[in-house]
């Protein structure tokens, strides 16, 4: 006796009930703990601070050996009529914002949040992006194979991809100067070359005692909330502000880790031996059983081509 369709149904939401909660079982074990990253390094960005000059923007492109226009250049103000984003060689910008009450211009610098648990290291198939053990989110262009799925995974929407060179093509972002600083010998680029000393360097645990300590003493100038403090699990840049981030480019991201959902699921499927090929085979039975059924004029069409034949 054949399955009905409906029975397929139910014996398929048995099959994948059971998987989703062998996953969830297996989160602890899949996901695996995560270290203690308050002796990370990372960055403060104290947005009441920045008075837009773009210094940043040049010293990065320059720490990346991009051979920037001279710093001058930077002085132009007119890129600040759009919202810019990061991209391929440029992996920091300034953007100007209007306050609501009218008292006078917002800037914010947008580059890469490093976070504690990254979901382009996660969604990365060949290991391209590693979160090194002194904080940097860091990328190997020799083991990128270009699948480019890190820029789909990034909740901030971070990652670009140089086109224009086909031949050698690379995704692109902040490293945080890893390769500058790797005996916290020196500071970042951005963070060296700013006259305004709105970026603080340090350890994560550090930055976070002194993002709260100047929010507790100045209730009256910062909102009492520090972007990247629990953002995507946590990041090691981190914001504060005096007006609310939303209104100032920030997207509004969960706190929960993208690849504490993603890598349970995936490892749970794995580990309780349900290999993609069984839901192809699952997948393929559904569209069999859902195929729409030829209606009375087709089969009465088929049936006279058949005699006149």
């Amino acid at each position: 006796m054949g399955l009905s369709r409906r029975g397929f149904f139910h014996t398929l939401g048995v099959v994948g009930g059971g998987t989703l909660a062998s996953a969830t079982c297996a989160r602890a074990s899949s996901a695996g703990p995560q270290r203690d990253h308050s002796n990370d390094m990372g960055v403060l960005v104290d947005v009441t601070k920045c008075i837009g000059c773009r210094r940043c923007e040049y010293a990065c492109q320059e720490a990346a050996g991009f051979d920037p226009p001279d710093i001058e250049s930077f002085e132009d103000k007119s890129v600040f009529d759009e919202q810019r984003r990061p991209v391929a060689r440029s992996h920091t910008v300034i953007n100007r914002y209007s306050r609501p009450d009218g008292s006078g211009p917002v800037y914010n610098k947008f580059n890469c949040l490093h976070c504690l648990d990254p979901a382009c290291a996660s969604a990365c198939l060949v290991s391209a992006f590693t979160k090194n053990d002194t904080g940097p989110v860091v990328y190997d262009p020799s083991r990128c194979m270009g699948c480019r799925y890190c820029m789909v995974a990034c909740p901030f929407e971070i990652p670009t991809y140089d086109y224009d060179y086909p031949l050698t093509p690379q995704v692109r972002k902040c490293n945080l100067c890893a390769h500058r600083v790797p005996s916290e010998q020196e500071l970042p680029a951005c963070v060296k070359i700013c006259p305004a000393e709105v970026m603080t360097y340090g350890r994560r645990g550090d930055l976070l005692e002194l993002a709260h300590e100047r929010i507790a003493n100045n209730p009256d100038v910062y909102i009492d909330h520090i972007y990247g403090e629990h953002e995507a699990g946590g990041t090691s840049w981190m914001w504060i502000s005096n007006v609310p981030f939303e209104e100032i480019g920030f997207h509004k991201v969960d706190s929960k880790a993208p690849p504490r959902r993603t890598e349970a699921i995936q490892h749970g499927v794995f580990k309780n031996f349900l290999p993609p090929l069984m839901w192809y085979g699952l997948l393929g039975a559904a569209m069999w059983l859902t195929r729409p059924e030829k209606n009375d004029e087709s089969k009465e069409g088929d049936q006279h081509a058949e005699v006149q034949s």
